[in-house]
């Protein structure tokens, strides 16, 4: 197919291929203005982390990784683009947890953020304990089964059954709710928009799914980046990152 314009009600123009781009009628990214951001990058920050490498150096890398007694991450040999996040263990809250230190946003009145990514679960879904979305640094993300993180807007796993909750937390205080449910081996896209620093909707590939989290569960400090891969104490799963990529206003 050929690339096709769209106009959203509020009148941003952008452009895209129905047959590479198919949900992109109902998904986020059509309110975020990249097509201004090309001609003008100071209206925004953009990371478009493809994966095509991967540096965790403790002094020099982009990202820290820490282990929770093990873990590894390490760019695919069978996919192109794709990090695999392993927790190398079958005892339960061992495995890695993994945060881009080098990319900081910070939510804040006006500075909407866009963040998408698309994730698997090998060895096995259903097994495995998960953080995926932005968090403060944090290098326990997920201890003894729960989230520690005062400060994120994302999706986990704490419960060993392959639902997904949503959640967004401000200085301790925030809002979990159902998002979806991932299945063995199979991608699933999720995405979430800020609207500065009044609330948190999220898609669930490319649709907007679920009720928007309220200002008071927005965090206002920086957030990165973040992923966790841990057992649930019965297989030693491994979290497939097909990228991801996030745009701030300035």
């Amino acid at each position: 197919m050929s690339t096709q314009g769209n106009l959203t009600p509020a009148g941003r123009s952008s452009f895209y291929d129905p047959s590479l781009s198919s949900d992109f009628q109902s998904n986020m990214w059509k309110t975020a203005p990249l097509l201004e951001w090309m001609h003008d990058p100071s209206i925004g920050v953009f990371l478009n982390e493809d994966f095509t490498s991967y540096d965790a150096t403790a002094t020099t890398g982009d990202y820290l990784l820490t282990q929770s007694t093990t873990g590894a991450a390490a760019i695919s040999t069978a996919a192109s683009g794709v990090l695999e996040v392993d927790s190398n263990s079958t005892t339960q809250v061992q495995g890695a947890n993994l945060q881009r230190i080098k990319a900081a946003f910070v939510p804040a009145a006006g500075k909407h953020i866009w963040f998408e990514t698309s994730i698997k679960v090998v060895d096995t879904f259903d097994k495995a304990e998960l953080f995926v979305g932005l968090s403060e640094r944090d290098t326990t993300l997920i201890a003894t089964s729960a989230n520690s993180s005062a400060n994120h807007i994302g999706w986990q796993c704490v419960t060993d059954d392959g639902v997904l909750l949503f959640t967004s937390e401000k200085a301790g205080a925030g809002d979990t709710g159902a998002a979806a449910t991932i299945a063995e081996a199979t991608y699933i896209k999720l995405g979430f928009y800020v609207d500065g620093i009044t609330s948190v909707t999220q898609y669930i590939n490319g649709v907007e799914s679920g009720t928007a989290k309220a200002t008071a569960n927005v965090p206002i400090v920086a957030v990165y980046p973040s992923f966790v891969c841990q057992s649930g104490g019965t297989n030693d799963p491994i979290l497939h990152v097909a990228g991801y990529r996030v745009f701030q206003l300035r």
